[in-house]
């Protein structure tokens, strides 16, 4: 009788890794390459041995009957997680600061009530944060007050990574990324030599919500700025338009949207207008 074998035996068939596809792109909407298939076994492995499942076949068969929400929920996670940092590519969050802020500040907009900023597929916080480490510094510009309340709302499909952005806790090697040490000091409290937490100020004018981009955002409401960063890339043509259709329809008439710096809008272009802002370039709702 043969013993037990370790995820980290497991080889991943043809036939598994076409239905893991399938489910992917069913769960999440992404697009799998077919030459993919070293890193659905590199990332997945490790969930056989935690889960006791005794090969891909089984873990497909268990994602098939989605009895198990963390199971399900965790491949997603490994699967879409990428690298993720502090105020990433800088001028989106300068830009928001220095022109976006004063504009939706300005006295003829003050009774449109809370500037609405939407931080979608936020991952473990960082973006989210950032924009409200841009919106706090703004503020100190602006002699420690802003005319309107700023209320930033951050999405993300894995209930994984929206546990850790809630706590707002990471450790040295998260910290690093992208952060000044005075901006670290500024807007973090230490926990220990290696832990640090966002501090309240900033914590308690996020939302964290889950939400898959493919589903309605009908309960999202509107905003005045969009960060949906570095997630297109993950999706066929067919869903970055249906994406960027809806990303629209949240919008107000005006409202700013940065995608990611290898991203652009494709078929959905005659929805926005490009907008340089020296470096990069963000889009304005038509």
């Amino acid at each position: 009788m043969s013993s037990h074998s370790t995820g980290r035996d497991q080889q991943l068939e043809q036939a598994e890794f076409d239905h893991f596809r399938e489910f992917l792109r069913d769960a999440c909407g992404i697009a799998l390459g077919e030459n993919k298939q070293y890193l659905v076994t590199n990332r997945v492995r490790r969930l056989l041995d935690e889960y006791n499942l005794s090969s891909f076949g089984e873990l497909i068969t268990a994602l098939k009957r989605n009895t198990n929400r963390r199971l399900r929920d965790q491949v997603i996670d490994v699967m879409t997680t990428n690298e993720t940092f502090w105020f990433r590519d800088t001028y989106p969050f300068e830009h928001l600061k220095n022109r976006l802020l004063p504009e939706l500040m300005a006295s003829e907009n003050r009774m449109y009530g809370p500037v609405r900023v939407w931080s979608a597929a936020c991952s473990s916080g960082q973006e989210p944060y950032s924009l409200s480490m841009a919106v706090e510094e703004y503020k100190r510009r602006a002699m420690g007050a802003l005319s309107r309340p700023v209320n930033i709302i951050a999405t993300d499909l894995s209930s994984i990574v929206l546990e850790q952005a809630r706590r707002g806790e990471y450790d040295r090697l998260s910290v690093v990324r992208g952060l000044s040490p005075e901006r670290r000091d500024q807007f973090f409290e230490s926990l220990s030599q290696e832990r640090w937490r966002v501090k309240p100020n900033l914590r308690e004018r996020i939302e964290f919500r889950a939400l898959n981009l493919l589903d309605s955002y009908a309960s999202l409401g509107r905003f005045d700025v969009v960060f949906c960063r570095n997630v297109l890339i993950y999706f066929n043509a067919e869903l970055k338009l249906k994406i960027l259709q809806k990303i629209h329809g949240t919008l107000k008439p005006g409202g700013a949207l940065f995608l990611g710096s290898s991203e652009g809008l494709g078929p959905a272009a005659n929805l926005f207008e490009m907008v340089r802002c020296e470096p990069g370039i963000y889009y304005r709702a038509i």
